[in-house]
């Protein structure tokens, strides 16, 4: 992978493929090795891809199930360089990665947001203080007002009303809108 370096396009999402059901395991080798060797200048994230439904099951119970929106994949964010490549290459587990022939290559905007790998910096439409509502998840149809909003701003706390009390409730930026 000799003309890896002359190809550098700074930190990107690549997606490296591994044995079904390794991704986990590859994800934490990933990051092991990222931390011995001290190469968070050159690989920065590592995430598996999931999607977390609700499911009832025949007796009533409902309980949280994440499904992985790719087995038998990882995607990893990386300046492409012959040693963070040989790095991810070489971990127990991956196969290669997404390309032509060996070539890695990087995710595109479009692919990157329909993931949800990366947070947008970009400005909410609500502020600490304003009457907000729930439109979807877990707690679809509660409102009240916002209280606090995650560092990453992709989870914002609600102190919600209730009959009885007000709740504080966490739930994801997406699942909320100011309140008409």
């Amino acid at each position: 992978m000799s003309n890896i370096n002359e190809k550098n396009l700074g930190p990107r999402w690549y997606v490296a493929h591994t044995y079904t059901g390794y991704e986990n395991k590859v994800k934490v080798s990933i990051e092991k090795i990222v931390e011995n060797r001290g190469l968070q200048h050159l690989i920065y994230d590592v995430q598996v891809p999931v999607e977390t439904t609700l499911v009832t099951n025949e007796k009533g119970v409902t309980k949280e199930v994440e499904t992985k929106l790719l087995p038998g994949y990882v995607l990893v964010k990386m300046t492409m360089t012959d040693e963070s490549w040989h790095v991810v290459r070489n971990i127990t587990g991956v196969t290669g990665f997404v390309g032509p022939g060996s070539e890695p290559t990087p995710l595109s905007q479009e692919e990157i947001e329909i993931f949800n790998v990366e947070a947008k910096t970009g400005e909410l439409a609500f502020k600490i203080g304003d009457k907000v509502e729930v439109v979807s998840g877990v707690f679809a149809g509660y409102s009240g007002v916002l209280r606090e909003i995650s560092e990453d701003k992709k989870q914002v706390v609600i102190l919600a009303s209730t009959e009885k009390r007000d709740i504080p409730i966490m739930v994801e930026t997406q699942d909320v809108r100011i309140a008409q």
